[in-house]
């Protein structure tokens, strides 16, 4: 986004610019901050809200031990030796550089992680700093192998000396001011008395200041002396050496500079971080010419009330009216400023937890004038006109346009046409954004034009102050009357003022009141219907609760139930069992376990009839040799056969196939079918058919068992097996079974009218 600097400065973006600044951890990052600019390219914006999310979801990057070291390094490459504290304090700056590398490359945050993947390691380099310097600076014996000749040399060198020195003092002791060994221009030596300076042969390097202490190199030193002073020349130039080498090597590593400007981008994302978290900023996102921002506030501004704002394609232009200090200029800078931050990277003052949207605007244009100063009024009219002239020409739909007290300044019928014009050709040109007037015809332009849509910033009379609280869909009111009244000039100035006014400024003044008056009723009344549907929703979240307790409970129920069942039925089983296995001997015993078994089946049944309620009869089915109507004949006849085609009917010598509609079951089908299925009150005789229609073979197989069983005990035969037609497979296994059971004399169909192949009639030897 591109805003000129008068613009930044009336939106306070150097006050923006200081607080990200102060949040930043290294001069490289303060940096950036004090030259931040809105207008980042798509692909930068979201990589620098990502970067900026990352920080504030996970936490600080740890940049603190990072220093400022660019004056050092240009002091290398300018020639210089550094001391070798400065030249471990660039190399601390570089080992946390490379620190904050491996954290954020082994970590879980991409976007800051590709940042790092800029920076060097400097490895090796820090890797000889530590063997050539010792933690404070200075240049290790064993840097070099001369360095460790030099000094080798120099200790023994320095212990001769001084020995030498201390016999001197012993053995002149009359001659000496003081027992001690010092130096002089780097040479030892020792203070003798003015008046013994005869004793002790030597050449004086310095006196005191009041001359009665001479400091002397004895004769018997001097060559040690010497010898000391050349290897103390050898020993500086080697540490210089050495120490312009580290400097040279750390200026020049390769990857210095990129590294440090990959701390500055890592230090302006933890800054914005903080700054989201100390304002309570959310990401932004971006659409096309639409702006929706919940809870939009100025940052600057304390206990700015917050308000809710949406432009789109709809409705492009806002025109805020109210009264003189009601919130109209925060409200625009508020909206400028969160453009501005939000093409800079940086979150956006909106509500918590929403979504903020704005368009990818090319440029703002505003017309802000701060200045009310009376001497200043021409010219301030004409710096507005200026402006609105450049807003004219140069609107568009990627362009937000902020005008500030439009019309202002000059005669107010004529303001009034010249702004309706601009808004007009605004409009026209397709730009978003806000205007603030107080110019009642502007409000009526606003209330016509599709657009544009007229809002107010509420004011309370009763305090005389302004809430800040924005209020769309109609215009403010400038309660300059109502204000005056409240303070107390007399009536008949307010009288005289109604006069001038005029009926159609009093009706307007009067709609305005009524709109007001509504629109609270209407918020009163949306108040209290959210209240009742919070209500509505707590009862049904008590009743969703009680019903999942009821369902818990029903599972409980019926899982109890069916292990009762289980047990029921197992014990059932296990009784049948034994029954039959006593039914297949002979005598008394076979007679008295068919009797039990018979008796069993009695109790089981009622035991299931009792268990499940009472049902309806059921509905009566077509089947082979059931008599039935066919309205298409006129004809009665029993059915054959069931097919999914139809119903096959023989009606005399006739055999047809007839659709199920067209079939009817006769009354006295109905009611056999009926009692049938009444429910027997005493012991049940064995049925004469078995129904395996339905069954798996191993299940079917197990019943024919069971029922052949009881049916030869019972001397019952003939009987039936319902096997059905199908697949055949159950009706191959039924008679395989036939033909392998002893009892059974013989087996064949049913007649076709009585099932036909799906049923197989069995004789039983008795």
């Amino acid at each position: 986004m591109k805003a000129d600097l008068p613009t930044l400065t009336k939106l306070s973006w150097d006050r923006l610019r200081e607080a990200v600044a102060a949040r930043t951890a290294t001069p490289y990052g303060r940096e950036l901050a004090e030259n931040l600019l809105p207008g980042l390219p798509p692909a930068e914006l979201e990589d620098s809200f990502s970067r900026t999310e990352e920080v504030v979801h996970g936490g600080d990057i740890g940049l603190r031990g990072i220093r400022e070291v660019r004056p050092l390094l240009e002091r290398i490459e300018d020639g210089n030796m550094l001391e070798g504290t400065e030249i471990l304090e660039i190399a601390w700056t570089f080992q946390e550089a490379g620190a904050v590398k491996r954290r954020l490359s082994s970590g879980d945050r991409p976007a800051l992680a590709a940042v790092a993947a800029g920076m060097a390691g400097f490895d090796g380099v820090l890797r000889l700093v530590r063997e050539q310097l010792d933690r404070e600076g200075n240049v290790r014996d064993g840097a070099t192998p001369k360095l460790r000749e030099i000094r080798r040399r120099l200790n023994p060198l320095r212990g001769n000396i001084r020995e030498r020195l201390q016999r001197i003092l012993d053995s002149r002791a009359s001659a000496v001011q003081e027992p001690i060994i010092t130096q002089r221009r780097d040479r030892y030596v020792i203070p003798v008395k003015a008046s013994f300076q005869a004793q002790v042969p030597g050449i004086v390097l310095d006196s005191s200041d009041s001359g009665a202490t001479v400091f002397v190199e004895p004769q018997s030193v001097v060559g040690l002396n010497n010898e000391l002073a050349l290897l103390q020349l050898e020993e500086r130039d080697e540490v210089r050496r050495i120490l312009i080498g580290l400097g040279q090597r750390l200026a020049f590593e390769p990857g210095v500079a990129a590294t440090l400007q990959a701390v500055g981008v890592l230090d302006l994302a933890g800054a914005g971080a903080a700054l989201a978290n100390d304002w309570n900023l959310v990401r932004p996102g971006f659409t096309d010419e639409v702006v929706e921002l919940t809870g939009l506030r100025h940052p600057f501004v304390d206990n700015c009330v917050p308000n809710d704002l949406r432009l789109d394609p709809e409705l492009r232009l806002l025109v805020v009216t109210g009264p003189n200090a009601g919130g109209k200029t925060v409200l625009i800078k508020a909206l400028g400023l969160a453009a501005l931050m939000a093409s800079a990277g940086l979150f956006v003052a909106v509500r918590p937890g929403s979504s903020p949207k704005l368009p990818r605007f090319r440029e703002l244009l505003i017309d802000i004038g701060d200045e009310q100063s009376i001497e200043a009024s021409l010219s301030t009219y004409a710096a507005h006109l200026v402006n609105l002239k450049r807003i004219a020409e140069e609107a568009a739909p990627d362009v937000l346009v902020l005008i500030d007290e439009l019309g202002s300044g000059t005669d107010p019928a004529e303001g009034a046409a010249l702004s309706q014009a601009i808004l007009e050709e605004v409009l026209r040109r397709g730009s978003l954004g806000l205007v603030t007037t107080h110019l009642g015809p502007l409000k009526v332009f606003a209330a016509e034009t599709a657009g544009l849509e007229n809002a107010a910033m509420k004011f309370d009379v009763d305090s005389l102050s302004p809430t800040f609280e924005l209020t769309r869909g109609q215009p403010g009111r400038s309660y300059a009357l109502a204000i005056a009244e409240r303070l107390g000039l007399p009536g008949t100035l307010l009288e005289r003022a109604e006069e001038v006014l005029g009926p159609e400024g009093e009706r307007l003044e009067g709609l305005l009141e009524t709109l007001e008056q509504q629109r609270e009723e209407l918020g009163e009344q949306l108040a209290e219907a959210r209240t009742a549907e919070e209500e509505a929703v707590a009862e049904a979240a008590i009743l969703r609760e009680q019903i999942e307790r009821l369902r818990t409970r029903e599972e409980q129920l019926l899982a109890d139930a069916a292990e009762q069942a289980d047990r029921l039925l197992e014990k059932t089983m296990r009784q049948a069992r034994d029954l039959q296995r006593a039914a297949g001997s002979g005598g008394e015993q076979r007679s008295d376990a068919l009797r039990q078994l018979q008796e069993l089946r009695h109790e089981h049944r009622s035991r299931a009839r009792r268990a499940r309620p009472a049902q309806k009869p059921a509905a009566p089915k077509l089947g082979p040799g059931a008599r039935v109507r066919v309205e298409s004949y006129g004809a009665e006849g029993q059915v054959l056969e069931v097919r999914d085609s139809g119903i096959v009917v023989q009606l005399g010598l006739l055999r047809v196939t007839v659709a199920r509609e067209d079939v009817e079951l006769l009354a006295e089908e109905t009611a056999r079918h009926q009692q049938q299925a009444l429910p027997a009150t005493g012991p049940t005789a064995l049925e004469e058919e078995l129904d395996l229609r339905g069954e798996r073979v191993d299940e079917g197989l197990e019943q024919l068992r069971d029922y052949l069983l009881e049916a030869h005990a019972l001397k019952k035969t003939p009987v039936r097996i319902l096997h059905g037609k199908g697949t055949g497979a159950l009706r191959d296994a039924v008679r395989r079974e036939l033909g392998g059971d002893p009892r059974v004399q013989s087996f064949a169909d049913a007649p076709p009218y009585e099932g036909g192949h799906g049923v197989t009639v069995v004789n039983l030897s008795v």
